[in-house]
């Protein structure tokens, strides 16, 4: 694996491997271990704000013994225009990696084809690769497998959550069941990519959430959204996880939202205090996920 640009450029084998690591790395953190970053510094290049994605990559860098580099891409030349070619190539000469978080996914590939070092996609409009290897991973804690599970993603379907979690279930075989309004649904040419899967897409909520494993949400509003927020908010209304849409799921099902949540809207306040610390194992989960991650392209890199 030389870089993680998307869930889409994964196999199946490489996605159990990254949990594997990162179960091992959480149970060992705060333990003498190997610094596979040591003498290495990280450029992370982020034009869009960010709690979870920054800090647990920033954690995650030091602890494997290397630097993390903060660059807003509002404070390099990026900001004034210059070609992500460029910057990527420069960069290639100074530094052993690159998270980059931004809007366009040909960014990132971009960088990774320009740079010649490994490069993380932290997040962009197409695919957030990071959150659903956590997510997995979290997975894998509170049910012991995916094998066989129903996941369920309510809300805006067609955005970077809900491609990553087709791709997942493509790859390892689960069953995905995307509830969402029809014009929130993931459009034609991404399914034509997507081609033969175990995703259902559906507009009934309800139906959606019967025999459900996992229910899981994502913000309505996401960055650059903010205009549409009246309309998305009324359209996306009845697909609210709550504790009417949990009865239908399976017993023992988990809820799990990548946040931030606003309350009431995608997630009723008394469910997500109720099941806070699944979300929040969720969250936590980001740092060791994106470990394990930084130790396959470090060791991956150094072989090439």
């Amino acid at each position: 694996m030389k870089h993680l640009l998307g869930i889409e450029d994964l196999t199946g084998d490489h996605i159990n491997d990254l949990v594997t690591l990162a179960v091992s790395l959480k149970s060992e953190r705060g333990k003498y271990g190997s610094r596979p970053l040591e003498n290495q510094t990280w450029g992370m290049i982020f034009s869009k704000s960010s709690t979870r994605t920054r800090v647990s990559f920033e954690v995650g860098v030091y602890e494997l013994g290397g630097r993390p580099l903060f660059l807003n891409s509002n404070d390099i030349q990026l900001g004034r225009g210059e070609p992500i070619k460029d910057t990527a190539r420069v960069l290639g000469r100074m530094v052993h990696g690159c998270i980059i978080r931004t809007y366009d996914q040909q960014d990132v590939v971009d960088f990774a084809n320009y740079s010649g070092i490994p490069t993380i996609n932290a997040l962009t409009d197409e695919e957030h690769p990071c959150q659903i290897l956590a997510d997995l991973l979290t997975i894998h804690e509170k049910l012991g497998t995916w094998e066989g599970k129903k996941v369920v993603f309510f809300g805006d379907g067609d955005c970077n959550m809900g491609r990553s979690w087709a791709w997942a279930a493509k790859r390892l075989g689960f069953d995905l069941t995307i509830a969402a309004p029809p014009e929130f649904q993931p459009q034609a040419e991404f399914m034509n990519r997507l081609g033969e899967a175990p995703v259902t897409i559906t507009d009934d909520a309800e139906a959606a959430a019967r025999d459900a494993d996992v229910l899981y949400t994502d913000t309505w509003i996401s960055m650059g959204k903010e205009a549409e927020a009246e309309q998305r908010l009324k359209t996306l209304a009845p697909y609210q996880i709550n504790h009417d849409l949990l009865k239908l799921a399976n017993s023992g099902a988990i809820v799990q939202h990548c946040l931030p949540a606003y309350r009431d809207k995608e997630l009723s306040e008394a469910l997500l205090e109720e099941r806070a610390s699944e979300i929040f194992d969720q969250a936590e989960n980001r740092l060791h996920a994106q470990k394990a991650v930084l130790v396959r392209l470090a060791e991956d890199h150094l072989n090439v």
